[in-house]
């Protein structure tokens, strides 16, 4: 039996497996994953790094 995931979840599914490497200290966070938060038109993913606390930020805008 399959379970339904948004696409906004498979892609949330793609960060966390493969985008966890922190840009700015070269950090991976094995453990870690990516936020998401909605508002209106936007959806955005948030990566915070557990060593230095840089966000790396992925936003989509969705058209009407």
């Amino acid at each position: 039996m399959s379970t339904y995931r948004s696409p906004f979840e498979r892609l949330r599914e793609k960060y966390d497996e493969s985008e966890l490497r922190c840009p700015a200290c070269g950090y991976t966070d094995a453990d870690g994953g990516w936020r998401v938060t909605t508002s209106g038109g936007r959806v955005r993913y948030q990566f915070v790094c557990p060593a230095c606390d840089a966000i790396e930020t992925r936003e989509l805008r969705l058209e009407r």
